[in-house]
């Protein structure tokens, strides 16, 4: 774990890209054309007659005014626009890294973005906040035509990137912005008026009425008022989160609604928040100014202040949008958008508001995409991408990411060589698991978590993944490097990606460990992180929600509390034993519901239920209990059980009736647990493998094979049903007598991943190091081990691996097949490796 260190602090300028400049520049002028392009592919390998499909790719041509110029190929269609922008731009003679306006440039560019905001020409144009100028339009007396200042701050994007141009710490103090309008219309005294001590701006001269008809004749006929839900959130503590109703009519300004409700004679005088979820969402934090809102109006740009609000801090609504809201206030979803002139608005529900609430941690993250929030949890481990069951770990890293604004997690992969990770293996007499699973499985039996198989956290695969997250002003904030190798290179970038979101998880419910158990949580889960920036950029927002505290959440198992005994007799388990038993690994189906159960069971409430919910056992996917209750079952049974009640904020985001919820909370009572066992998919063969061999049964049965290859000093080698060409594969990266090697495969899909390897490894022959340097050509052929064919005839050496599911006896095959005959030098290993030593007849 790193405490400290010296972090770069300097703060970079947002660096605009070619595109950007190109629309600056040209604006609609421009005009981008992608096509797709089809590039020559090669055979995957010499002597395969089937065809390869080559990756798609993407050109793009970019017409300007005075001349159209061409990108070349790229995956992504995105990559093709830059390119093309790029040469566009180095053929204008313009340098992108001298392209980025100072903070003085910047600052005569928000004074004139203020302007055209203010002009005729822009009451007209389809904009969030142009619709607001016209609603601004319809108030009464003094207010008429007056705009909220932190409406122009929230709506406008480039009056927003030209003001962290000139102070990039706007970043995390959003409310300088209304600072850096007010000082910009005040250098317009001729175009516009703003009141001494009041956020507002209004035309200095009224619009015309021509262009005031002109705009109001683009927005449709809306009904006599609009009636929406929205959430009181109070200041204090002690008082309820609670909903309210915003009925705004069609004459009315939303925003003078949402302002009285907050005890405000008006809207100038409203803040509003950064949007919360989705960037394209309009739910919004709403809360008042002080009376008298202190604005640095001083004339450095560079180092303008946040001046202290004065009010009380609220802990519950700073939290849900990362920023410091003070005082009361309003969580609305409602405002104009960039699809239309009328008014957005849709119900923010009291569920609503508490599924916001868990989902700022990445265990509520995982059970809002299950829709099992009473039931499931954040795995400890990640096996397969076929068992994985939700938001995979790297979507939900990058979602946590997103909502505490920091930049988009970097994956770092790197890849060891089959020989090195099989000498790895083999250095090994038993099952290797990683010092870092057993410090996993160590903290969480401390936390009486769900056991981590060993058996599931075995090394001797070929990649692996390092995982760093940075702030939005690029400093460093964490970082992850585990040891632990996987086959494929998701896995390795999905485990990854669940260590830090574990890592987060067991953090964030504790953020005032000792440094000592810091230092040691930080050590189990690969962890390097800045406490500092990290504390700054996530853990201040995380003063609220009071299940982030609770042990439920971070994996503890739930006692029976005080209205049932804690006796396993209250365990009830009915129905015939099928002899079907779930098991490590294991894929479950279940179904289960769970209420809450007064006292004696007189009356219960419905809070979760699912029909069909699948798991895998042994991975911590569902909550301690009830994989303990599941694992004594079998097919076909039923069950009931009880816990305590988990934190209140779960109850609630979980109940489907939330005031018939809210009042059983008032009395003592518990959670009532029905499941049914409904399905169990034991893990496929490759799982079981890696579970009970160490190196894997496979891998030990190619090894055997090049070891007895090797000692027959042949120059030719045809292998029967190669698959993927593991096996060849294999002889390309260890010295042999072969010159020729062949394969042999019904599956064109086999043989098509088969060719791409073998390919790859043949052009690396260059290096006279590589142990494949007497090999000199790879043929794969399309059929099958019992037809016949001449072609086979020359080949000094037959293998077969992994086929004995065949009818006939392999011996049997492979001598009518080629028409050879055996000279009794075989090998076999385990009835399911055979080679074959022949002379033709």
């Amino acid at each position: 774990m790193e405490t400290g260190g010296s972090l770069v602090q300097a703060i970079r300028k947002p660096t605009l890209t070619p595109k950007a400049i190109i629309h600056q520049k040209f604006g609609s002028k421009a005009s981008y054309t992608v096509e797709e392009v089809e590039e020559p592919t090669q055979n995957g390998c010499p002597g395969l007659a089937i065809l390869q499909k080559g990756p798609c790719l993407y050109r793009c041509s970019l017409e300007l005014p005075d001349f159209t110029v061409v990108s070349g190929s790229f995956k992504k269609k995105k990559d093709a626009e830059q390119s093309a922008a790029q040469i566009a731009l180095e053929k204008l003679g313009i340098n992108l890294s001298s392209d980025n306006p100072t903070a003085e440039e910047a600052w005569r560019e928000l004074i004139a973005r203020v302007k055209y905001i203010f002009s005729n020409e822009f009451l007209s144009a389809l904009h969030p906040l142009s619709s607001h100028f016209k609603a601004a339009l319809r108030r009464v007396g003094d207010l008429n035509a007056s705009v909220p200042a932190s409406v122009i701050a929230i709506c406008d994007g480039k009056l927003n990137n030209l003001c962290k141009i000139i102070n990039p710490t706007v970043e995390s103090h959003p409310l300088l912005v209304l600072s850096y309008i007010m000082r910009a219309a005040a250098g317009l005294p001729e175009l516009v008026v703003s009141a001494e001590g009041q956020l507002s701006i209004w035309r200095k001269d009224p619009y015309p009425p021509n262009v005031i008809e002109s705009s109001i004749s683009q927005q449709s006929d809306v009904a006599e008022s609009i009636t929406t839900t929205a959430i009181y959130i109070p200041c204090s503590p002690e008082k309820a989160v609670e909903p309210v109703i915003l009925n705004i009519s069609s004459t009315g300004y939303y925003l003078d609604v949402i302002g009285q409700i907050l005890g405000l004679s008006d809207a100038n005088m409203v803040l509003i928040s950064r949007t919360i979820g989705k960037a394209s969402s309009e739910t919004r934090l709403y809360f008042a100014a002080p009376k008298s809102y202190p604005l640095d109006m001083s004339s450095d740009l560079l180092n303008a202040k946040v001046v202290p609000f004065g009010g009380p801090l609220n802990a519950k609504a700073s939290s849900l949008c990362g920023q410091d809201i003070y005082g009361d206030s309003i969580l609305a979803s409602i405002g104009y958008t960039w699809k239309g002139q009328d008014i957005f608005h849709e119900d923010v529900t009291l569920q609503s508001y508490y599924r916001m609430l868990i989902s700022k941690i990445p265990s509520g993250v995982y059970k809002l995409s299950r829709e099992a929030i009473l039931a499931a949890e954040l795995p400890l481990t990640f096996t397969t991408k076929t068992n994985w069951k939700g938001s995979f770990p790297r979507e939900i890293l990058s979602s946590f990411c997103r909502q505490y604004r920091l930049l988009e997690p970097v994956f770092c992969g790197s890849s060891i060589p089959l020989k090195a990770s099989s000498e790895l293996s083999r250095s090994n007499n038993k099952p290797e698991v990683s010092e870092s699973a057993e410090q996993e499985r160590e903290y969480a039996n401390e936390n009486e978590s769900v056991d981590v198989d060993p058996k599931l956290a075995v090394l001797g695969s070929s990649f692996t993944c390092e995982v760093k997250i940075y702030a939005k002003c690029q400093d460093l904030i964490l970082e992850c490097a585990p040891d632990v190798l996987y086959k494929k290179q998701n896995d390795a970038v999905q485990s990854a990606s669940l260590k830090v979101l574990s890592w987060l998880n067991a953090y964030l419910k504790d953020t005032y460990m000792s440094l000592e158990k810091e230092k040691q949580l930080a050590n189990v889960f690969d962890i390097k992180f800045y406490r500092q920036i990290f504390f700054k950029e996530v853990v201040k927002c995380l003063s609220v929600c009071n299940c982030w505290h609770n042990e439920t959440l971070g994996g503890k198992e739930p006692e029976l509390n005080g209205v049932v005994e804690n006796d396993a007799s209250y365990i009830n388990i009915e129905g015939t034993d099928s002899g079907l038993c779930p098991s490590n690994g294991s894929l479950l189906c279940v179904c289960y519901s769970v209420s809450l159960v007064t006292k004696g069971e007189l009356q219960k409430e419905l809070l979760e239920s699912i029909e069909e919910f699948e798991f895998e056992m042994g991975t911590g996917a569902v909550i301690p209990c009830l994989e303990a209750v599941v694992s004594q079952m079998s097919v076909g049974q039923s069950a009931c059980f009880y816990t305590e009640l988990p934190p209140e904020d779960l109850v609630l985001a979980a109940a489907k009736d939330l005031a018939n919820a809210l009042a059983f909370l008032t009395s003592p009572c518990c959670l009532e647990y029905s499941i049914i066992l409904l399905q169990v998919t034991e893990p496929p063969e490759d799982r079981m493998e890696q579970a009970l061999f160490n190196p894997p049964l496979s891998k030990q049965r190619v090894e055997y094979a090049v070891q007895h290859i090797k000692e027959f000093c042949a120059t030719s080698l045809v292998d029967f049903g190669c698959g993927s060409g593991s096996l060849l594969e294999s002889l390309l990266e260890y010295p042999t007598s072969l010159e020729t090697i062949a394969g042999v495969d019904i599956s064109q899909k086999s043989l098509s991943r088969a060719a791409k390897v073998l390919h790859s490894k043949l052009v690396m022959k260059s290096d006279f190091d590589a142990p494949c340097r007497s090999i000199k050509s790879a043929i794969l052929f399309d059929g099958s081990i019992t037809d016949f064919d001449s072609r086979l005839c020359e080949f000094d050496l037959a293998t077969c691996l992994e086929a004995s599911e065949l009818g006939k006896p392999i011996q049997q095959l492979l001598s009518t097949t080629i028409k050879m005959r055996l000279d009794n030098r075989s090998r076999s290993m385990n009835n399911t490796t055979i080679f074959y030593r022949w002379k033709s007849i």
